[in-house]
């Protein structure tokens, strides 16, 4: 062959280059993003805790004395120095504390203002009104004093007006009332993380084209000796193979006498050679078989996610009730199903059930269910109702025996009266407002299902502001450790009660957490489905009006 650059050496070494170059890329970027992540973190961590260090300093309740002071006040000048000291010795760039316009945010007036001593910045007068730097400010100021955040951060690569590129923590300053008295700002210049991460970043590319020569080098030669020549009558045997699917007179064995994994690769290819023809028809159903099970199980797993409400917040315009809930299925589809929406304007519906075995028959079934719980919900009917009727029709038609626990709840949202009614489901857990988690042992019926002409009761319960409700399915309790031991009602309680001012997104991860560190990796058996309610009221939404 002539052309040097057809040649198969050429080809692989030229291959070998790419992927080396590729993971070189790879490997850097990963090892750039890592380290420079890592050290953002740092910096803003940093920034953080010197803001909370410096929170301590000042008097929230003094904001107006220390403005009225004209910042010539003792308790002015003292929380000031103690401010100049702790931004010298943390080394940050700028402590300073400030007023937005709280008509627009479109200008902060600065009321404390340090600097580290030999910077080459400005320190700001007190007093003094400047326009807010952007919109990403004016949002995270507005966040602040709204009480939505309790500490922002604003990362700007190639800085603001005279600064270099920066981080800024910001954190409220709130007074005994609890209200927002202003903003405290920590700067943190990020020159020694772009010298390190420029350094580094060089370091890496040097080693990685060394290691990379070296290796060409080594293939390179590797290739010629030992390879090339075997693999091209391979390559070419199989080609062959491939486009007549008749074994070759000549066994490759024959003419390659290798004995390392050449040699076995070439005794290989005569094997496949001799038993390939019969094995092609079969491969072929048999593979078709599979990606059509596999296609229809991806569809019915995207199918049921669908089916359950998986937008959070849920509901971001109304302030009442706060609501996550979560289903882990233990196969590609699951037999477990929760389902939460407005019947009207003032009533929501609640419901969260398990359906008896697992896979795609539990999934059809839970969705036939799910539907008529559903239309009877919003046809009006009450949750006994709702279950009475969901009971009869399951029954008339169930030659599979199948049944669903269920607990089913109507939240009448203005007063917090939430009507419920249990078949056969899993006790709620109930917080009331600052208390810890606690069973209700409410009234159960029978499953939905199992038995015609089936009654089923409600009962009541008053949610009060503050209050958390936990449902969740038995994958809960009922999750298994690799020593066969079951995670209970009381380990779901400690995870609830661990943090008693989580979101109720939080709370189920909390749950979730605690389940996982308990099995220690053994396999699910069941579907996991966890569903939480936070009651407001309407008191929080007239106090923000």
């Amino acid at each position: 062959m002539k052309n040097p650059f057809r040649r198969i050496a050429f080809k692989n070494i030229f291959v070998i280059v790419i992927i080396l170059a590729v993971f070189a890329s790879v490997i850097g970027f990963i090892g750039y993003s890592s380290f420079e992540t890592a050290m953002l973190e740092q910096y803003t961590d940093g920034a953080f805790r010197v803001a909370e260090t410096a929170a301590l300093d000042i008097d929230a309740d003094r904001m107006d004395e220390y403005e009225a002071s004209n910042g010539k006040g003792i308790f002015y000048q003292a929380a000031w120095r103690k401010l100049d000291t702790l931004c010298n010795s943390s080394g940050s760039t700028f402590i300073y504390v400030i007023r937005p316009d709280r008509t627009d945010y479109a200008h902060i007036i600065f009321l404390f203002s340090t600097i580290r001593h030999g910077s080459p910045y400005s320190v700001y007068p007190f007093r003094y009104v400047r326009e807010t730097t952007n919109e990403e400010y004016k949002v995270k100021y507005r966040k602040l004093y709204d009480g939505l955040s309790k500490r922002e951060s604003v990362l700007r690569v190639k800085g603001y007006i005279e600064t270099d590129a920066h981080i800024t923590a910001m954190i409220p300053l709130t007074g005994s009332d609890g209200k927002t008295q202003a903003i405290l700002c920590v700067q943190r210049q990020m020159d020694y993380l772009m010298r390190a991460r420029n350094e580094y970043y060089r370091r890496v590319i040097t080693v990685l084209v060394i290691l990379t020569l070296i290796v060409i080098i080594g293939m390179g030669i590797y290739l010629n000796r030992m390879l090339i020549r075997p693999v091209r009558r391979i390559t070419s045997e199989a080609s062959r193979f491939a486009s007549e699917n008749v074994t070759s007179g000549k066994k490759l064995t024959e003419q390659i006498r290798n004995r390392d994994e050449i040699g076995l690769l070439a005794q290989s290819i005569d094997q496949m050679e001799e038993q390939i023809s019969s094995y092609v028809d079969n491969l072929t159903r048999t593979t078709a078989e599979k990606e059509r099970i596999a296609t229809e199980l991806q569809m019915g797993t995207q199918i049921q996610a669908s089916m359950l409400p998986g937008k959070f917040p849920a509901f971001p315009d109304r302030s009442e009730f706060d609501i996550f809930a979560a289903m882990f299925p233990a196969r590609e589809v699951g037999g477990d199903f929760y389902d939460f929406f407005l019947i009207d304007e003032d009533h929501l519906y609640l419901s969260i059930a398990d359906v008896s075995g697992k896979g795609v028959p539990a999934a059809l079934f839970m969705m036939a269910v799910k539907i008529l719980f559903a239309n009877n919900a919003m046809s009006g009917k009450s949750p006994a109702r709702n279950l009475d009727d969901t009971n009869t029709a399951i029954c008339s038609n169930n030659s599979e025996t199948m049944f669903v626990t269920v607990w089913m709840g109507i939240l009448e949202i203005s007063t917090g009266r939430l009507i419920a009614a249990n078949a056969g489901h899993e006790y709620p857990m109930i917080a009331r407002a600052g208390e810890n988690f606690e069973l209700l042992m409410d009234k159960h019926g029978f499953v939905i299902g199992g038995m015609e002409n089936m009654k089923y009761t409600e009962y009541e319960i008053r949610l009060k502001p503050g209050d958390r409700l936990f449902l969740y399915t038995d994958g809960v309790p009922e999750a298994t450790s690799v020593n066969d031991e079951l995670f209970g009602t009381e380990r779901t309680l400690d995870a609830l009660n661990r943090d008693l001012s989580a979101s109720p997104e939080e709370v189920l991860k909390n749950v979730r957490t605690a389940v996982d560190v308990f099995v220690e990796g053994a396999e699910q058996f069941d579907d996991i489905t966890m569903f939480c309610l936070e009651y407001k009221g309407t008191q929080r939404e007239e106090k923000e009006e």
